[in-house]
């Protein structure tokens, strides 16, 4: 859902209300596991600290939203659970005007020094697809990294039409992302 102006309270409210019935737009969760379908694969790593500590640091921003914690891109609810099934808004901020994309937690990742939740796109989201934000230590050095795989395409019409200006964007997103994820892991 596109607008001239950034939504409400209760506009935001009314799309999650909305969206907490609506199905995701591509098929069955997990398309961000294994290969993508159509080479529709972005990813992103990058190393946000190092030790247990910060990889404490990290998952616990990472289940706090904080990744989305910036300027032109919030999520809402903004202390939304990363349990299966949790449906959020993604408000984003484009050049001129504003959108909220409806997306729901579809599978979780907490085994071996890995952590992290993947969702998916709902029918009222401008793109079909899924995405997969990972925090893992590496036991022999101790770095801790913070991963993006995104599968996607176009939705709407507006995305079709913009896609040069969307996939900037979905990289914006992905760098932007990790140097929030690198301000919330720093030692306090």
């Amino acid at each position: 859902m596109f607008w001239r102006r950034c939504p409400s309270d209760a506009e935001i409210e009314r799309f999650l209300e909305d969206s907490r019935s609506r199905r995701l737009s591509y098929g069955a969760p997990g398309i961000t596991r294994g290969r993508a379908p159509r080479g529709r694969l972005d990813e992103l790593r990058a190393p946000i600290g190092h030790g247990p500590a910060d990889f404490q640091r990290a998952c616990d921003a990472l289940a706090s939203w904080q990744h989305f914690d910036l300027s032109w891109v919030r999520v809402f609810p903004r202390d939304a659970a990363i349990d299966i099934g949790t449906v959020v808004a993604v408000r984003i901020h484009h050049v001129g005007f504003w959108s909220l994309n409806g997306a729901r937690v579809v599978y979780r990742v907490d085994d071996n020094g890995r952590f992290g939740f993947a969702y998916g796109t709902l029918t009222n989201h401008a793109e079909h697809g899924e995405e997969l934000f990972e925090i893992s230590l590496d036991p022999q050095s101790g770095g801790v990294i913070y991963r993006i795989r995104a599968v996607s395409w176009p939705q709407a019409a507006l995305a079709r039409a913009g896609y040069p200006l969307v996939r900037y964007l979905q990289a914006r997103f992905r760098r932007d992302s990790a140097a929030a994820m690198r301000r919330a892991t720093k030692h306090a």
